[in-house]
C-alpha cells in the first residue's frame, strides 16, 4: 500500500454533461427532499453522521481535504439504506397496519424495509438471490421479516417478488424505478438526499469533487438531487462502478440505457447490478460529468487501509461498498491525463461517501484480514 499504484479500469468523459438544478429536481422533487427530512429526522436515534477528514491519503494525493461520510453510524443499520426503505415504508402504510411490504434486495435495502415494517408493526416479505450471504439474511429476519431465497442474480429475486406481490397483493418497496413505478423509488432516493443536507451543515468548505458508487444509481441520483438542493457551488460528479457491473458507464458511453451482461459478480454485491434504474438514469445522463469503473482488486486493501489508519487518523469501519470513491479517487490521481480533465489539485475538496460498515460481518472480516496480508 505504501505507494498506492492504483489504477482504474475505464474513464469516460461524458459529452452530454449539463447540470441544470431545475432539471434534476423536475426528476427528484423539491418537496419530496424537504419532507424526507423532516420525517426521519424526528425518528428515536437520528444523528447527522460523521463527516471524517482522510488526512493522511489527502496529503499523499496533493489535494486540500479528502471528506468521508461515515454511514457505518446511520441508526443501528451500519448503512445509507436505512434512510431509504424505511422511508418509503412510512409513507405508504399511512399509518395503517393492514398491509404487507414485500422487497428484493442484495441486503441493505431489505434490511431498511425489514426494519420499516418492524418500526410500524407490518408484516414483511423480503425476496434475495443465491449470492445473498447467509449473514445479511440473518440481520433482514432479526427485524421479523419472512426472507425467501430465490435461484439466479438479484434480477430474479426481484421478478419473484413482482410475481407474488402481484398475486397476494403486498405493496413491493422496492428502490429500482420502472416506467411505472416511479413513486416509492423517488421516495427512497429522497431519503438518501439527507446525506447532502447533513454535510451541507457540517463543512464550509465548498465541496469541488463529489464520488458517488453506482449499482442501479438510486444512492448517486439521491446525492446529486441532494446538491442541487443543498450546496451553494456544484461540484464535479464522477461515478464509480464495479468493471464487471457498469452499467452507468455503458449507459452515458452509448447515450440510452444499457442493460449489460454480469459475467462474474463483484465482490461489490450491493453495486453488482446489470440495468440501471429509471429516474437515476434520467438524472445521472445530464448530471455526472465522468464514469469510472474500477476492478476487486483494491477493495481488500481499502477496507484494512482505513480500518488501519492508514488514510486518516481515525479507524473507520467501512465495508465493501464504502471503498470505490477512494479507489477510484487514487486511480485518478495516478493518472496525470484523468486528474488533469477533472481539475484535482491542492485546491480540491473531494467528498467520498463511506456508505457502509460492516453491514456483512463475516465478509467484513474476510475482506480485513485478505486486506492486512
Amino acid at each position: 500500500m505504501k505507494n498506492f499504484k492504483w489504477k482504474y479500469s475505464k474513464f469516460l468523459l461524458n459529452k452530454n454533461f449539463q447540470f441544470s438544478r431545475n432539471y434534476v429536481l423536475k426528476y427528484l422533487p423539491s418537496n419530496l427532499l424537504v419532507n424526507s427530512h423532516k420525517s426521519i429526522s424526528k425518528w428515536k436515534g437520528y444523528n447527522p453522521t460523521p463527516l471524517l477528514k482522510l488526512n493522511k491519503l489527502n496529503k499523499k494525493l496533493q489535494l486540500k481535504n479528502i471528506f468521508y461520510k461515515d454511514e457505518s453510524k446511520r441508526f443501528h443499520l451500519k448503512s445509507f439504506k436505512a434512510l431509504g426503505g424505511a422511508y418509503a415504508v412510512e409513507k405508504i402504510s399511512k399509518k395503517t397496519n393492514k398491509i404487507i411490504v414485500s422487497s428484493a434486495t442484495a441486503g441493505n435495502h431489505g434490511r431498511s424495509v425489514a426494519w420499516g415494517a418492524k418500526r410500524l408493526k407490518l408484516q414483511c416479505k423480503i425476496f434475495v438471490s443465491q449470492y445473498v450471504s447467509e449473514t445479511r439474511v440473518k440481520e433482514i429476519k432479526k427485524f421479523g421479516a419472512e426472507v425467501i431465497r430465490v435461484r439466479g442474480n438479484y434480477e430474479a429475486s426481484l421478478k419473484e417478488c413482482q410475481l407474488l406481490s402481484k398475486q397476494n397483493n403486498w405493496k413491493i418497496v422496492q428502490d429500482v424505478s420502472t416506467k411505472n413505478y416511479k413513486y416509492i423509488p423517488q421516495l427512497t432516493m429522497a431519503g438518501y438526499s439527507i446525506l447532502i443536507k447533513e454535510i451541507s451543515n457540517q463543512t464550509n468548505q465548498y465541496i469541488t469533487h463529489i464520488f458517488l458508487q453506482a449499482g442501479v444509481g438510486g444512492l448517486a441520483a439521491g446525492l446529486v438531487a441532494g446538491v442541487a438542493k443543498y450546496f451553494k457551488k456544484i461540484p464535479k460528479i464522477i461515478i464509480v462502478e464495479p468493471d464487471r457491473a457498469d452499467c452507468v458507464l455503458q449507459s452515458i458511453k452509448n447515450n440510452k440505457l444499457k442493460k449489460i451482461r454480469i459475467k462474474k459478480e463483484s465482490i461489490m454485491g450491493g453495486m453488482s447490478c446489470n440495468e440501471m434504474s429509471l429516474v437515476p438514469w434520467q438524472i445521472l445522463k445530464k448530471a455526472s460529468n465522468c464514469c469510472v469503473s474500477i476492478s476487486d482488486k483494491n477493495v481488500a486493501k481499502t477496507v484494512a487501509g482505513l480500518k488501519d489508519k492508514k488514510f486518516s487518523k481515525t479507524s473507520i469501519v467501512g465495508g465493501e461498498c464504502a471503498t470505490p470513491g477512494i479507489i477510484a479517487l487514487v486511480g485518478i490521481c495516478n493518472n496525470k491525463k484523468a486528474r488533469k480533465f477533472i481539475n484535482l489539485d491542492e485546491n480540491s475538496n473531494v467528498l467520498v461517501i463511506g456508505c457502509e460498515g460492516n453491514a456483512d460481518v463475516k465478509l467484513y472480516k474476510q475482506l480485513l484480514s485478505k486486506g492486512r496480508k
